[in-house]
């Protein structure tokens, strides 16, 4: 690490496709294999990075400042940093925030996550989106441009791996903390009356506090809890969380998912649990040539004809074609028009491909868990 004056060891990226960026190196030092993608959020760099969505990523922020306002234990969204790396093109030197406990370069090189900066995002976005996300490799510890894109295209990638196994809890667990209150700076704890059982394929943590902040005890179980044994906890409500990899690899919670469908339990899905509960409906996925990652996408709610600027952190997508006739799609994204919304017509289930609890990012949609709560509460 530096002060920000000095100069730092230099590091390199390289693509799968041959491309080789040069920069410095930030956070710990060494060789890191994932999958190149980029968020263009303004705020939140300490959610993203400890977001279980981003297993195995290599995330490069297209806002070029980062670390800023330091990091505290308050804004984390799992106990642990989820990329394989981070891309940033101008490191803060300073951090300025009274909620600050930590240097981001320092809490990087405490977790061992490489890191690169000083390279031109600008650039590597575009290519990106030109060519599509893809296997790359992180080195600052002066391995060659040849052995990295070697590296780099031996690595296996995200499509057909099932990572939700690899974050998901292994036991059932309670939550029953709320938002975090700045005024206060203490977590919100009101009366729980009803009782939400949430599938942990990779959750956020700051789905829990919304669902805690209407009344909702939550009791999360591991992503291969059978139909049954989630029963048995008598549930108000079932929530399917988002989560890492390849939705078409998690089998077994689509056929759990199916099995939940006539219980008359309401349902509700946000991202991977968005595409399982789809494919348990009919439907099937896809992956996206390079994601919807970012805190400003306009999604269209076709039910009421409002826009929603959203948060968003995907790499799959819902399929639109074959729709079940049970099935309506409810919600659209304004950039490309893939699927970001459906429902079971007549039954209290429905989901969405987007983020609604935000963390980072606008709380547009911050209504859907009202709609599950009133589900719920009916």
């Amino acid at each position: 690490m530096t002060d920000g004056t000095s100069r730092r060891d230099s590091a390199i990226l390289a693509l799968a496709d041959g491309r080789v960026f040069h920069g410095e190196a930030y956070g710990a030092r060494g060789v890191t294999v994932g999958e190149v993608c980029f968020n263009t959020s303004l705020t939140g760099y300490q959610e993203i990075l400890t977001d279980p969505s981003y297993t195995d990523q290599i995330m490069t922020f297209t806002y070029p400042h980062i670390g800023n306002v330091g990091i505290n234990d308050a804004d984390m969204e799992a106990d642990t940093v989820s990329v394989r790396g981070l891309i940033i093109r101008a490191p803060a030197r300073i951090t300025s925030n009274y909620r600050s406990e930590n240097h981001l370069e320092a809490w990087l090189a405490e977790r061992n996550v490489v890191g690169l900066c000083d390279i031109d995002t600008r650039a590597l976005v575009r290519h990106l989106r030109d060519h599509g996300a893809q296997n790359g490799v992180i080195a600052s510890n002066g391995m060659s441009e040849e052995d990295a894109i070697a590296m780099a295209r031996q690595w296996e990638g995200l499509e057909g791996r099932d990572l939700v196994g690899q974050v998901s809890c292994q036991k059932v667990k309670s939550w029953d903390i709320g938002s975090y209150h700045l005024v206060t700076t203490s977590f919100h704890t009101p009366e729980l009356k009803k009782h939400v059982v949430a599938f942990d394929f990779g959750c956020k943590r700051n789905i829990f506090r919304k669902l805690v902040d209407r009344g909702l005890r939550v009791s999360i179980v591991p992503a291969n809890t059978s139909a049954a044994d989630v029963l048995a906890l008598q549930p108000d409500g079932i929530f399917l969380s988002n989560g890492p990899g390849d939705p078409a690899a998690v089998t077994y919670a689509v056929d759990t998912i199916r099995k939940l469908l006539d219980s008359n339990i309401p349902i509700f899905g946000i991202c991977m649990g968005h595409q399982l509960l789809s494919q348990s409906l009919g439907m099937s996925t896809f992956k996206l040539k390079f994601g919807h990652r970012g805190g400003n996408h306009p999604v269209k709610d076709l039910t009421t004809g409002k826009v929603e600027i959203t948060s968003q952190n995907h790499g799959f997508a819902v399929v639109d074609a074959d729709i079940p006739a049970h099935v309506e799609i409810t919600h659209r994204s304004l950039f490309d028009g893939t699927v970001e919304g459906l429902k079971v017509k007549n039954k209290p289930i429905f989901s969405v491909q987007y983020h609604p609890e935000a963390s980072p990012g606008p709380h547009d949609a911050d209504y859907l868990f009202d709609r599950f709560n009133d589900f719920i509460q009916a």
